[in-house]
This record gives structure tokens, sequence and C-alpha cells, in this order.
């Protein structure tokens, strides 16, 4: 009797040591790749990106949504830089990147899409997975246009490129796309204020005590400076060139065959899920989720997301 007491008493040690060990291993290994922060010139702008991981390990490039920034993909990086290369820049007026005069640049999703793959060439990134976010989406999908080549991998977590996707309310926006008119202006600003930045990230979420508020407040660090409310109606009303752009895009798709894994908000009523079944119209290697969470669906199903993104990756041998 003393003997088999003996014995689950060195056991139950034996599992604890190995248990502390392998937490010792886990956070030496992020401690290993943390996240740095870094600003490049590209076309004569200050664009502040995040990276984080092995150089010579796969990269993940994160393209953020609106009204973010890669602030939205600071978990994410933390729980993938063990593995993984990432690079997650902002765009142009947003974040910590320049944020030229309207009266120099021309802020639309073309002009995104170049910066972005201007500063991937400046980084000598010529093989990569995208990680497609709202926003991000119609960006990321330009570059894929340029260079299908050089896509491993899609990562779709609510961003659209079907009309199905662009339901209720998207009709405000349909409106000012056929009238950019200062009246039809004036609803969609609210969106970009501090009530409007909490809806998106509380609705259809499933603990709102779980959602930081300082993700509103960082967001706000951009979207409070002059002019930056005129960029973000700018960007609605360029935002209907993405729509006439799906066709090509889904053509790519089915010529290119991207595996593509979808992790999406079901509860997202800015892109709902009927925005995500029809890439399984196009696309044969796809690995489909709705997570019971919202837009921003990282907030609250981080954890869950970073490890569908670590098995997806694995099987498809990118790793």
């Amino acid at each position: 009797m003393k003997t088999s007491k003996s014995i689950l008493v060195v056991f139950v040690m034996a599992l604890f040591a190995a248990s502390n060990l392998n937490g010792q291993r886990n956070k030496s290994n992020v401690d290993s790749y943390p996240t740095t922060f870094h600003t490049a010139e590209v076309a004569g702008l200050d664009i502040f990106y995040r990276e984080a991981g092995p150089k010579d390990a796969p990269t993940l490039v994160l393209l953020h949504g609106y009204p973010t920034s890669s602030h939205m993909f600071r978990n994410l990086m933390a729980d993938l830089s063990q593995d993984y290369h990432l690079i997650a820049p902002d765009y142009p007026g947003y974040g910590r990147s320049s944020q030229p005069p309207m009266s120099e640049f021309e802020y639309s999703f073309d002009n995104f899409a170049e910066i972005v793959d201007e500063l991937l060439v400046q980084l000598k990134i010529n093989r990569y997975s995208l990680y497609l976010m709202d926003y991000g989406a119609p960006v990321g999908y330009r570059i894929f246009e340029k260079h299908p080549e050089r896509v491993e991998a899609f990562i779709v977590q609510n961003g659209n490129a079907y009309t199905e996707g662009l339901a209720d309310f998207w009709d405000p926006l349909r409106k000012l796309w056929a009238d950019n008119s200062e009246e039809n202006k004036k609803p969609l600003e609210g969106f970009h204020q501090i009530g409007g930045l909490k809806w998106q990230y509380l609705h259809g979420v499933q603990d709102s005590t779980k959602i930081s508020p300082d993700n509103w407040h960082h967001d706000l660090q951009h979207l409070t400076r002059p002019e930056n409310n005129e960029i973000q109606l700018a960007m609605f009303y360029d935002y209907r060139t993405n729509v006439d752009r799906y066709p090509g895009w889904q053509k790519l798709f089915r010529e290119y065959q991207i595996p593509t894994l979808i992790v999406w908000g079901k509860n997202d009523y800015i892109f709902p899920p009927s925005g995500a079944h029809p890439y399984k119209r196009d696309l044969k290697n796809v690995e489909f989720h709705l997570l019971n969470t919202g837009h921003f669906a990282l907030e609250e199903k981080g954890d869950e997301i970073a490890q569908y993104i670590s098995n997806f990756l694995a099987k498809n041998k990118i790793k």
C-alpha cells in the first residue's frame, strides 16, 4: 500500500515538474520572438508595422480592418510568433502610419494595396499567407491579383469578396456610392465616433466584459486627427470599387485554388456569414469555421483562431 502511494506521489510530482518545465519552455519561446515595432519609408510616407517571429519561418501578412490598425493583431502575433514570421502594417491614416493631407494623397484601396506591396518588397518577402479582415480583404486581394504566385494561403476573418455578404448594413453606403453628397456622408460619421466604435467591438460578442475598452480608445488616437473623418468617408466611397472587382477575384480563386481558412464571427452585422459561405463555391481546399462572436472575432476568440491557423497551415505543409 505504501509502495503504491509512493509511486503515486512520484508520478504527481513528475507531472508537476513536466508541466512547469513546459510552461517555462513556452514562455522562453515567446520571449525569444517578441513583437518589435518599426517604421519604413514607402512612397514618401512613414509606414508603421509590427513584426514578430523568426525571419526564416513562413510569413503571415496580417491586414487590418476599419476603423482599427495593426493593434488588432497584438495577441495573435504573440500566439503565433514561435512558428511563423508575422508582419502587420498600418495603412496611411491609420494607427501610427503617416496621414498625408488628402490634397497630396488619394485615400483608396488601390493605394493601400500598392503601399503594402512595396513594403513587402522592401522587406524582401516574396512568399506569404494573407490574413484578411474587413478592409484587409480588398487590400489583400489586390495584392493577390498582382502576385498570385506569391500567396501560400488565405486566412479570411470577416472579409468579403461576394455580393451575398453585403446585407442591410450596407444600404447607407450603397446610397453614398450612388451619390457622394454631404447629405449622404453625414449619417456615416457615427461609425468612427465613440458610440459607433464601441458598437463594432461589442455587437454580437458573448461576454462584453472580456472586450477591452482600450480597443476603441486606441482607434480614437488616429480617428480624431484633423481631416481623418474625411479620410474615413473617402474610404467608404471608394469601397464601391471593391464590389466591381468581386467577379475578377472569384475567377482568380477558381484558377489558383489557394488553401483557405475561414474563421468568421457569425454574429457580425457588418459582414454576416452570408458572405462567408460563397467562398466554398470557388475554392476546393476550404476549412470553414463560424465562431460565436462578432466583427472583431480576435478579441473574444483569439486563442481559438490561433489554434485553427496553426493546424491549418501545418496540414497544408506551410511550416
